[in-house]
């Protein structure tokens, strides 16, 4: 999400004097150490990358003091900015973030619209204060929210979006003609934290509910239910007119190559599917090697 914005003012000739980015972790099986794509960047354009923790040691804060930036821009940092480094850029700290503010504060905003099926979501750019996501705002872009959205693809739209509105932003700001707007907060909502387990589908909700999380948890946690004591994954799905009244039971479909899954209300069908441990592939490639799946009832 922040490597748009970094090219961004690149691009718009402003001399980026350091990026900040969190410490190096390690992932996956092998636990190598893991690079935030906006480091890559960064590295790739020469420009400094520092990496701290937090900024509680004064020896972190006076490093950043000594950079005397003009302004800040901060995209899915994940740190906490104390009040020593949002006074000391004179244009603010500026904070991209994937919501019209200040519906969707908080972690998971994206994920939040597409979940609760709004129509449209947007960016906004604001100032950060000492609360989360609670500064004034300077500008918002709306965006439609399509039925093909997915967390990772919307994201990836908004950044650009974001990107682009950060080059009308601070020209503005530099010559005061932007006047922050206090959100009113008696209209704010907020979003957690996203869990693995969030990913598990529950069939007795709605075959359109299901449908929007298993975009919504794209590309994490992913939408996940059980088959044959193994973890199977439900990478693409809509729902169609129902056809049984047992939630979680496997039908066939005719006309296509999905196979479908009762819910609460609706059938869910089915395109694209990875069981664990296989490769993903088509509903239609799995259900011709599965065909004992048609029949049974998946568990809640």
């Amino acid at each position: 999400f922040a490597v748009p914005a970094l090219i961004s003012l690149i691009s718009g000739k402003y001399e980026v004097v350091a990026v900040y980015t969190q410490p190096d972790k390690p992932s996956g099986r092998g636990q190598a150490f893991s690079v935030s794509p906006v480091k890559k960047v960064a590295l790739n354009l020469n420009l400094p990358v520092m990496q701290p923790e937090n900024f509680r040691l004064t020896a972190e804060r006076e490093r950043f003091a000594v950079l005397r930036p003009e302004a800040v821009v901060v995209a899915a940092y994940g740190v906490i900015l104390p009040k020593a480094i949002l006074e000391t850029p004179s244009l603010g700290c500026l904070n991209l973030h994937p919501s019209l503010l200040p519906k969707y504060r908080g972690t998971s905003p994206v994920t939040a619209a597409i979940l609760n099926g709004d129509e449209f979501t947007g960016v906004s750019i604001m100032l950060l204060d000492k609360g989360v996501d609670t500064g004034p705002v300077l500008i918002q872009a709306q965006v439609p929210v399509t039925p093909y959205d997915t967390t990772g693809l919307l994201t990836e739209k908004l950044s650009y979006i974001g990107a682009g509105l950060l080059l009308d932003v601070i020209p503005r700001l530099r010559k005061k003609e932007i006047v922050p707007r206090a959100q009113d907060n008696s209209r704010s909502t907020y979003t957690r934290m996203l869990e693995k387990t969030d990913g598990e589908i529950d069939w007795s909700k709605s075959a359109a509910a299901i449908s929007r999380q298993v975009r919504a948890y794209q590309p994490w946690p992913g939408s996940y239910t059980r088959w044959q004591d193994k973890q199977l994954k439900i990478l693409e799905a809509m729902p169609v007119e129902p056809e049984t009244d047992v939630p979680g039971q496997v039908v066939s479909l005719k006309g296509n190559q999905a196979f479908g899954i009762q819910t609460g209300n609706g059938v869910l069908a089915v395109t694209s599917v990875q069981l664990e441990g296989k490769k993903v592939m088509s509903a239609g490639e799995f259900i011709r090697g599965q065909r004992q799946l048609v029949g049974t009832v998946l568990p809640n």
